[in-house]
């Protein structure tokens, strides 16, 4: 088959399909009817010899060969965006582009309502769709379906591009009337009862026991190397939750400083350096090469570099 004999707008229709994996929904987002999405996955049938998607019991779902289409159809469309991309830059207080960032609750409550009160100012029509880690994969992110992924990572795809936001440290949380506030050392740390917190969103964390030690991260293992184990009595994926639990009583949450400086109006809760050496972690903001180029992206990107470092 020819490439003038093929319609070249079905790979867009397809690219949201794959993405959306619903046919009401992508015409609603390419701004079209349903009819005509239903007629446009009808001709892509045709025209690859593949169902592409099929119903199950859980939706519709990519086949085997539209699986393997999709990141090459991504970087094609990418390629084509970067050839009709206006040269000028990016009319931020015009647009109305929905960005995705995928990013936990530590960044979620300290970053995001900074690069809020900025957009407000800067770009009042622009939507932020913040997603949880667990949304998706760095498969998917490195398709350039995820705009940003902000968290902190111990392994990243070699592929992706990456920035350091910022660095930070750690800090205890708990109530006034825990009777470790009178005697705050490593021994009453180790006699308290811990809230452990997530280290990083990508999917880790799944299933964990206090014997887990490797699994733990920052704060357990910087606790073995001094060989101390800390007594953990519920386990979190949420840092406003592990501020919530350190307000009762006996309970005490070893949290990112910035996290924790956020509750330092809050007359229930103390705020203490840890009685131990916790290594400092980074905050990075990672993005696939497909969209290095996207003069929408950079501005994005350095808008964000900017509200890190103020």
């Amino acid at each position: 088959m020819k490439l003038d004999q093929i319609d070249l707008n079905l790979l867009v229709y397809l690219d949201v399909l794959l993405r959306e994996r619903n046919v009401t929904r992508s015409a609603s987002l390419l701004g079209i009817t349903q009819p005509a999405m239903s007629n446009g996955l009808r001709r892509l049938r045709d025209t690859l010899g593949d169902p592409l998607l099929v119903r199950t019991s859980e939706g519709m779902a990519p086949t085997e060969r539209a699986q393997a289409l999709q990141p090459l159809l991504r970087q094609i469309l990418s390629s084509v965006e970067q050839i009709i991309e206006p040269s000028s830059a990016f009319d931020a207080r015009s647009s109305d582009r929905v960005f995705r960032i995928m990013t936990s609750d530590y960044g979620e409550s300290t970053l995001v309502p900074r690069l809020l009160n900025r957009l407000r100012k800067q770009a009042p029509n622009i939507v932020l769709d913040i997603m949880t880690p667990s949304d998706m994969s760095f498969t998917e992110v490195e398709q350039g379906l995820v705009d940003l992924v902000i968290n902190r990572f111990d392994t990243m795809p070699q592929a992706f591009h990456q920035k350091t936001l910022w660095t930070d440290s750690f800090s205890c949380l708990f109530a006034v009337d825990n009777p470790i506030s009178h005697n705050f050392c490593l021994e009453t740390y180790l006699q308290a009862r811990h809230v452990w917190v997530s280290k990083t969103g990508m999917g880790a964390g799944m299933g964990l026991t206090p014997k887990d030690i490797k699994r733990l991260g920052w704060v357990d293992e910087a606790l073995e190397r001094a060989g101390h184990q800390r007594q953990i009595t519920v386990f979190t994926r949420h840092y406003q939750s592990a501020v919530l639990m350190a307000q009762q009583k006996g309970l005490v949450a070893t949290v990112p400083t910035r996290a924790a400086t956020a509750q330092s109006d809050n007359p229930r809760l103390v705020i203490k350096k840890p009685p131990f050496s916790i290594p400092d972690f980074e905050l990075k903001m990672a993005w696939s090469p497909l969209l290095q180029h996207n003069v929408a992206h950079q501005w994005l990107r350095n808008l964000i570099a900017d509200v890190a470092r103020t």
